[in-house]
């Protein structure tokens, strides 16, 4: 089975950025270079250059203000779920800053594009969920990030509750589902703590593909970064995210992961200095390249999502 070519948005990333694993040290990394970002609470920063409105197309303001996707919003419209200024929205309709818009008869605030859209990094300790609405009423990531005005927070994919590291939000729905589609192929690094030994076939079986229940799954690059008997580290990298993808894999050739932690998404790596259950913003200059590499100054609809350029 043919490897996947690997993603990029950004150039080679020296070995000292990525962060060192647990209890074992740094580790040799090739992982891209990492955002600047900023620290500190940014539910306060007005740092936003705000330019003149116009009209922009309904379901990108609906995506890009963080309710969902493109087509998830060209959906909305269709169905007759969305008003504008007291009247059915209809589907390729613009709308500008002074419009009042409602979803299901909630009034809704737009982002419009002359105001960039915020990303954050959050380091995601063990033990909460992904989800605003949990019937266990577990730990929620959502509760330890910026209070925000006029936007929600959007998570790009998910960490499974025992999962921790890199987590992605940002208020554009329109970007986290092109963070998360799978035509963009951007890489995910693991960093993982078995229990059992992962012989030689057992290695080349993850690289060249596993069966799971949903489909083939397999790493694109596999490294031993050593660690003796029940405290052996190894770094993955792969460019799917389905549910406990890196764990099944494991479990198919025997051995368990007793700790896991996603250490880069794509262009992003967590911060070495960034601690858990903390959250550093994406500079707004690094936001900016992200939506050029992404082509998200382009309001056509239906226009077919193209490969991040090279950098």
């Amino acid at each position: 089975m043919a490897r996947p070519p690997r993603g990029s948005i950004r150039g080679e990333a020296p070995a000292e950025e990525v962060e060192p694993l647990p209890e074992d040290g740094a580790t040799e990394s090739r992982s891209r270079r990492a955002p600047r970002v900023a620290a500190g609470d940014q539910s306060k920063r007005g740092r936003h250059k705000v330019l003149p409105g116009k009209p922009e197309r309904l379901h990108k303001l609906l995506a890009q203000s963080g309710i969902g996707s493109r087509r998830e919003m060209e959906e909305l419209i269709a169905a007759g779920r969305v008003n504008v200024n007291g009247e059915t929205a209809q589907t390729g309709q613009s709308a500008t800053p002074g419009d009042r818009i409602k979803v299901n008869g909630k009034l809704v605030h737009l982002k419009f594009s002359n105001r960039l859209p915020r990303v954050i990094i959050y380091h995601k300790p063990e033990g909460e969920i992904v989800s605003r609405d949990d019937p266990d009423h577990r730990p929620n990531v959502f509760t330890a990030l910026p209070k925000i005005s006029g936007a929600r927070w959007v998570a790009v994919g998910r960490l499974d509750f025992n999962t921790s590291g890199l987590l992605l939000f940002t208020t554009s729905g329109d970007l986290a589902n092109r963070l998360m589609h799978p035509r963009y192929n951007l890489v995910r690094d693991y960093a993982v703590r078995v229990l059992g030994e992962i012989t030689l076939e057992a290695r080349q079986r993850l690289l060249d593909g596993i069966e799971l229940d949903d489909g083939t799954a397999q790493f694109s690059t596999f490294q031993d970064v050593g660690g003796d008997g029940a405290n052996h580290w190894y770094r993955v990298s792969l460019f799917e995210g389905k549910n406990r993808e890196v764990r099944r894999m494991f479990e198919a050739v025997g051995v368990v992961v007793s700790r896991l932690m996603r250490v880069r998404y794509g262009p992003f790596i967590l911060p070495p200095n960034l601690k858990r259950g903390k959250v550093l913003e994406v500079g707004e200059g690094d936001v900016q390249k992200l939506l050029a590499d992404f082509d998200m100054d382009d309001p056509s609809p239906g226009r077919p999502l193209r490969k991040p350029r090279e950098r």
